[in-house]
């Protein structure tokens, strides 16, 4: 585990999203080690399912599948789960490293209860749950609003920036994998090379690859060229009169018609382009 969370702090702030939300809410480590959740048992439709091996084991493998999909993408994300309920999940990263999940579910998220009946026991007629009570848990179930889960996934990315902010959530700052990290975003400028990054860390070159894969998915060159892009991206929005030389130049590229290249490769379109279409 490369993070460290109060969990004092953060059970309350799960009490106080759920007496807004009244929905329940997760959270789990970068290992998906769930640390801890309110309230903390599971809706009774849930529980009915993980009731059952096979229902239990689709419902890790879920969580599995939508967390890394919101890692991926680096936002909060609203899906339905195997057995048809509504969840989302927002990651929690701290600079570039990934730290844990947020994750509210058992959301029930139908026009009818007949209508969600329907839907979740053709969902889970594999699991071989008991159906009796799986369809009284599906019928005393409170109707939530697909607009009210919106509005309740945007403060559930509102909590975790808080806990970022605020620390409820940090980095063992000791580890190499936080060092790494912090070297690169304050060195990718200068291209450092990859003896270069062994040598400051003390470790070798197929650790420091290993590493960079398990913390960003690619190696080390390419993290820092994406790290170059985002700061370009950036320059682009925020002064739109900076000359291109200039911003190439803060990216750490010394030739201009190079820094167009490479960025016309990695993100599809020349700087121009970029801009223009983020402004239209």
């Amino acid at each position: 585990m490369i993070s460290i969370f109060d969990l004092e702090k953060l059970r309350g702030l799960l009490k106080d999203f759920y007496a807004i939300s009244h929905i329940r809410i997760t959270v789990f480590d970068e290992n998906l080690s769930e640390l801890v959740s309110y309230p903390e048992r599971v809706a009774p439709y849930c529980a009915v399912i993980r009731g059952t091996s096979k229902g239990f084991d689709a419902c890790m493998a879920c969580d599995r599948a939508s967390c890394a999909s919101a890692a991926r993408k680096h936002r909060t994300t609203i899906y339905q789960c195997h057995a048809g309920l509504t969840e989302a999940v927002t990651p929690l990263y701290v600079g570039e490293i990934l730290v844990g999940y947020l994750l509210f579910g058992h959301v029930f998220s139908y026009s009818t209860h007949e209508e969600g009946w329907d839907a979740i026991e053709k969902r889970c007629e594999a699991y071989h749950v008991n159906e009796r009570m799986l369809k009284e848990a599906v019928f005393a179930a409170p109707i939530i609003e697909k607009d009210y889960v919106r509005s309740a996934a945007q403060i559930l990315h509102a909590v975790a920036s808080y806990l970022i902010i605020e620390h409820v959530a940090s980095l063992k700052e000791d580890l190499v994998a936080v060092r790494l990290d912090a070297y690169l975003r304050t060195h990718f400028t200068e291209a450092p090379s990859a003896p270069q990054i062994s040598d400051y860390l003390g470790i070798g070159k197929t650790q420091l690859y290993e590493l960079s894969k398990q913390l960003y998915g690619c190696g080390i060159a390419e993290k820092i060229r994406q790290l170059r892009m985002d700061k370009a991206k950036q320059l682009l929005l925020e002064h739109k009169k900076m000359p291109l030389s200039e911003i190439a130049s803060e990216c750490g590229f010394q030739d201009y018609n190079y820094f167009i290249t490479v960025f016309s490769r990695e993100v599809g379109l020349s700087p121009a382009a970029w801009k223009k279409a983020q402004e239209s």
